[in-house]
């Protein structure tokens, strides 16, 4: 069977071959040194070429003095045009399903993520705006199919998970609950909207599908019973299915909505995760705005509006906790019964990536608490090694750093400096490959997991892209 987290790869050097390496935190020597070769395909076996996109690669590179960064800049940006897109037109409209790199299924967070810095280019090259829309009218065919699912095939086919005992469907890749799917839907097509505003992607089927994410949403809050969903598997890992034959740990109603399973696709602890809660209030308040000044909807964006205050009052008041050494702080999830869990995942959401997200501002008292306990060893899933330091997950386990964590540190600073050694750290933890992973050993970055993960590579693009435009690329050069 073949999942996320199998894709694990290693150098293959013996103990006496690290030893002799150069240390992470200084300049590679350790697996070769330039010229460096891309590792791009070649043109003819690009999945998709954009014109806008290589053009802001032979722009930014151009200002990037270090050969070796400006080689992963080239190689991570256009990762996911070069490698995951499959683009289509179907029935007169645009058609895009999305690998997430070495697993050919689309999941609607990853798929969403994939493309979102690609985005702001659509204005100058209308075929990658088509590619996008056609992203957006996949993800409504999804939602449609089922509400519940995490993943998808390109049609009816063959899973490997079709034995999970849940409802799956033939056109479902895996069907994990997890409320950041659906935002990641809603994200996206807000975003293009109000980039390009282009409202042909608001169809009536898209209207259908906002209406099923809306309705999910309030049968996950749970006031009524457990609702429709169940989810278990038969598998070794702890995280990989569900308690109490399918439902999960118990919860008790507080106005926020269940999340079954985490964006690592890893199950919850206890049931309502606070990052996707707060992703959930961002967007229902852009679907309120679409249905007010798009659909002309009033009454379904009054709904929207008033479940999304009701998430956020609940968050307020139970999601916030005390520690004993931060203050205030997010806890990652709750029950509702009075437990928390303090900790923080690499996956976004992540506590870490609120503002990111838009669901917090940078400077929020709460939140500035909550980034310093998150990138400290009081988070359980905080590792620090020879290589570097970051946060990792249960997903893949101890000691496993996330290049995702560390974008996203970069992503959300402050400060330049810190900035700064997130570059660096990304620079010299890729095993000399030229693209980032999802996961190294702190000491050893050479033992890391996927070797093609297009999510990360992209993200990495677009933390450069936007130091670049905020006049920050002396940061990358440092």
């Amino acid at each position: 069977m073949t999942t996320r987290r199998d894709f694990i790869r290693t150098s293959g050097l013996g103990l006496a071959a690290l030893s002799a390496g150069t240390n992470a935190f200084g300049m590679s020597g350790m697996f070769g040194a330039p010229p460096y070769a891309s590792k791009r395909p070649a043109v003819s076996e690009r999945h998709f070429t954009s014109k806008a996109v290589e053009e802001t690669i032979v722009r930014v590179k151009k200002q990037i003095k270090d050969p070796k960064l400006a080689w992963m800049f080239e190689n991570c940006f256009p990762n996911t045009l070069d490698t995951t897109v499959n683009f289509r037109m179907r029935n007169g409209r645009p058609d895009t399903f999305v690998y997430t790199g070495d697993i050919h299924a689309m999941w609607l967070r990853d798929s969403s993520a994939q493309v979102w810095p690609y985005i702001p280019l659509c204005k100058d090259d209308r075929q990658l705006g088509q590619l996008i829309a056609g992203v957006i009218h996949r993800q409504t065919q999804c939602v449609l199919i089922d509400p519940y699912a995490n993943a998808f095939n390109d049609g009816a086919g063959n899973s490997e998970w079709l034995s999970d005992m849940t409802e799956m469907k033939p056109e479902l890749h895996e069907r994990k609950w997890e409320i950041d799917s659906l935002c990641y839907t809603v994200r996206l097509a807000w975003h293009y909207w109000k980039t390009t505003g282009d409202t042909t992607v608001f169809s009536s089927e898209w209207r259908q599908a906002v209406s099923l994410i809306v309705k999910t949403f309030k049968e996950q809050q749970r006031k009524d019973g457990t609702g429709p969903y169940r989810f278990q598997r038969r598998t070794e890992r702890q995280l990989d299915t569900l308690s109490n034959n399918g439902w999960g740990n118990p919860v008790k109603p507080c106005g926020l909505i269940v999340s079954s399973f985490r964006p690592s696709d890893d199950a919850t602890t206890y049931g309502f995760l606070i990052p996707s809660n707060l992703f959930a209030v961002v967007s229902l308040r852009q679907l309120a705005e679409i249905s007010q000044t798009v659909t002309k909807d009033n009454a379904f964006a009054q709904t929207c509006t008033a479940l999304a205050n009701e998430v956020q009052t609940a968050i307020d008041r139970y999601a916030v906790a005390e520690h004993l050494h931060y203050g205030r702080i997010y806890a990652f999830e709750i029950d509702g019964f009075g437990n928390r869990l303090l900790m923080d995942d690499a996956n976004v959401p992540s506590l870490l990536a609120l503002p990111y997200l838009g669901c917090v501002a940078a400077g929020d008292a709460v939140y500035l608490n909550t980034r310093k306990f998150v990138w400290s060893a009081d988070n359980p899933y905080f590792f620090s090694g020879k290589a570097g330091e970051g946060i990792g997950g249960p997903h893949i386990g101890y000691d496993m750093i996330w290049h995702m964590s560390i974008i996203l540190k970069a992503m959300t600073a402050a400060n330049d400096a810190e900035i700064g050694d997130c570059i660096r750290m990304l620079r010299n933890t890729d095993a000399d490959s030229g693209l980032l992973h999802e996961s190294f050993h702190k000491d050893h970055p050479e033992n890391f997991t996927r070797s093609e993960f297009a999510w990360v590579n992209t993200l990495f693009g677009e933390l450069i892209v936007k130091l670049e435009k905020e006049g920050k690329i002396s940061l990358v050069n440092a």
